[in-house]
């Protein structure tokens, strides 16, 4: 399932063309998986997920450009694999907030947790693979 977000570029998000700048959408990717991943987490009891999830990859694809108007980019976020020590997230960011508003951007992330103490990637714990598998079926 999908689990949606919306998330409102501001006006420093352009470039000198008046599109949303690649790192900005990059960030707007990241404000888009947050709730899910940190807050929801904890309110699940999963406190040490959110204090450290790296991103091992990336992928930008732009369909059209995006020009910042006030209102908000709906992105839907799909969990495509859930592996024992990374879990990759594909997106596609509408260029206003329905469902309906044309596709602008895809992309993908593979994220893997981090544990911030011994400074290296760790594997996600049981709770963790269930809660990441439910969060995307109760979206």
């Amino acid at each position: 399932m999908t689990y949606v977000s919306q998330v409102r570029p501001r006006w420093t998000d352009m470039d000198v063309y008046g599109h949303i700048n690649h790192a900005k959408m990059v960030t707007l990717l990241e404000e888009a998986r947050i709730p899910l991943l940190f807050e929801k987490a904890v309110e699940a009891g999963l406190d040490q997920l959110p204090k450290g999830i790296v991103v091992v990859r990336l992928e930008v694809a732009y369909k059209a450009p995006i020009v910042v108007s006030g209102r908000a980019l709906r992105v839907d976020i799909d969990l495509t694999e859930l592996r024992a020590a990374s879990f990759t997230l594909a997106y596609r960011v509408h260029s206003g907030p329905a469902g309906t508003d044309p596709v602008a951007v895809t992309a993908e992330t593979v994220l893997a947790p981090y544990d911030t103490v011994a400074l290296r990637p760790r594997r996600l714990s049981p709770a963790e693979s269930e809660f990441l598998k439910q969060g995307f079926v109760d979206a």
